[in-house]
């Protein structure tokens, strides 16, 4: 029964009222307090996040997906070491250039196609646009363990995979603000540091698998972790309402407002955030592909790398916990700074990485790298509920990963090109450290404008009301002019 059957007509309403509450009615109707309005304002306002119950479960399926997704990204420095074993040749003099093309190529692409999983996430839900999409990583991880040379895994690996993992990802940070807000900081924090507890186990694993069963078979094992996450997607329970169309057509079609909301590029803080955050991360990724052959290559073959990424996801894991709690103690936007202080720390230390000529060095270095990468993942999510607002996250987070995409995709090539061309990662890693330090000084102008828009909306809210007093004020002296002309004898 549809909703104009089932609910009685305006006219019929007025027409079956008592008589007594007719001059309610009117008012009503003078104010605009139509039913479909009135549940569309009141539906942001009224709703409040439980603060736990099934949240609880949901922030443990959430916890699988960034884990599995990110975990096998940041581990894929162990298979860019067997991918080169595996595919390369001596005689390849652009051979890692090629080979960091499938794991940059996959991280991209996560983060590419978020902007459409956005929209699909808006039009479907999270839980059958999460579903889906580790449905297709699971047929696109699956398909890589039969191909025999790179030029198939950049689309297995590189496109398919990582189409599914995008649209898996997203909807696991949309749903926590369904369930949390309050503690949205801390349930991120712990939502993020899966993918911390995946780096420190990931890499020894890989290692084990790939001297034991070889790259296929380590492949199929890890598309296991995508058919789980095809079950924790079913977990997604939404809890925010729908909002409701202004469509008079009875269309089932959505508006194009609806589709591409660009609402979100209307705040200039926004504006700030989604360019300042791609330009910091040019460098980002260049550590987890290429650090592994770095360490090889200076330390030699027998050096115990995978310690490293090991101290990296320990302490991304712990910054994680650590900011996320603290970020719900930095009121509103101020949580940018954050931020910006884990941008200039992750600069810097991918400028040290060649300065370490001892290996402890290089540990302490990664531990500082780890902790700050986990400052800044983890407050993403809250950053944009501050800029935007709940209703518009989806959307907000979809364009500004999707515009990350970019400097994820063409770093770690860049890199490799580098160490192609001048036979060493040096001049590599201290480029690397560069765009983080830019990056992170075009974020300090967010609190300051976001603060200047509020002034600006106070002084108007001030502005109006005073001039409502006013003309409220001169329309009482007005009726009160107009009693005294129509019965003079009231003055005596």
């Amino acid at each position: 029964m549809t909703e104009a059957q089932s609910e009685p007509t305006p006219d019929a309403a007025e027409a079956t009222a008592p008589p007594h509450d007719a001059n309610e009615s009117e008012m009503k109707q003078e104010n605009g307090d139509c039913k479909g309005s009135a549940s569309e304002e009141k539906a942001p306002r009224e709703f409040e996040p439980p603060e736990g119950g099934w949240g609880w479960v949901v922030m443990l399926a959430s916890m699988w997906c960034n884990g599995s997704v990110f975990g096998i990204q940041n581990a894929f420095g162990i298979l860019f070491v067997s991918l080169l074993k595996e595919f390369g040749s001596e005689s390849d003099e652009d051979l890692r250039f090629k080979t960091a093309w499938v794991g940059s190529l996959s991280m991209g692409m996560i983060f590419f196609f978020s902007p459409i999983v956005s929209v699909f996430t808006d039009l479907f839900g999270c839980r059958i646009t999460a579903v889906g999409g580790a449905a297709v990583a699971f047929v696109g991880l699956l398909g890589s363990s039969f191909v025999k040379s790179l030029g198939p895994l950049y689309f297995t690996y590189g496109i398919v995979f990582a189409c599914g993992c995008s649209f898996a990802y997203q909807p696991s940070l949309v749903i926590l603000g369904h369930y949390f807000k309050r503690r949205l900081g801390l349930v991120n924090g712990i939502v993020t540091a899966g993918s911390s507890v995946f780096t420190i186990t990931l890499p020894y694993m890989l290692t084990g698998l790939l001297k034991s069963v070889g790259l296929a078979y380590t492949l199929r094992v890890l598309s296991i972790f995508m058919f789980l996450l095809m079950l924790a997607g079913l977990t997604y329970k939404p809890l925010l309402p729908k909002p409701v169309s202004s469509s008079k057509s009875g269309s089932r079609c959505p508006s194009l407002k609806r589709v591409f909301n660009m609402n979100i590029w209307r705040s200039l803080g926004y504006r700030i955030w989604a360019f300042g955050i791609p330009a910091a991360l040019y460098g980002y990724f260049v550590p987890y592909v290429h650090l592994m052959k770095h360490v090889e290559e200076r330390f030699g073959q027998n050096a115990n790398k995978e310690v490293l990424l090991t101290c990296i996801g320990i302490t991304s894991g712990v910054g994680r916990l650590i900011f996320g709690r603290v970020a719900d103690y930095v009121p509103g936007v101020n949580k940018v700074f954050l931020q910006v202080s884990s941008f200039l720390v992750i600069g810097l230390m991918s400028m040290m990485i060649p300065l370490c000529h001892v290996f402890g060095g290089l540990i302490a270095v990664c531990l500082l790298m780890g902790l700050f990468d986990g400052c800044f993942i983890c407050i993403m999510a809250p950053i944009a509920f501050e800029l935007v607002g709940s209703q518009n996250v989806s959307q907000a987070i979809g364009f500004l990963l999707g515009m990350m995409s970019v400097p994820m995709t063409v770093g770690p090539p860049i890199a490799g090109f580098l160490r192609d061309r001048l036979g060493s990662y040096d001049v590599a890693f201290y480029l690397a450290g560069i765009p983080p330090i830019i990056g992170g000084a075009m974020l300090c102008l967010i609190p300051w404008v976001e603060a200047r828009r509020k002034r600006k909306e106070a002084q108007i809210a001030a502005d109006t009301t005073e001039k409502m007093l006013e003309s409220k004020s001169s329309t009482q002296d007005t009726a009160d002019d107009e009693m005294k002309t129509k019965d003079p004898e009231s003055v005596i």
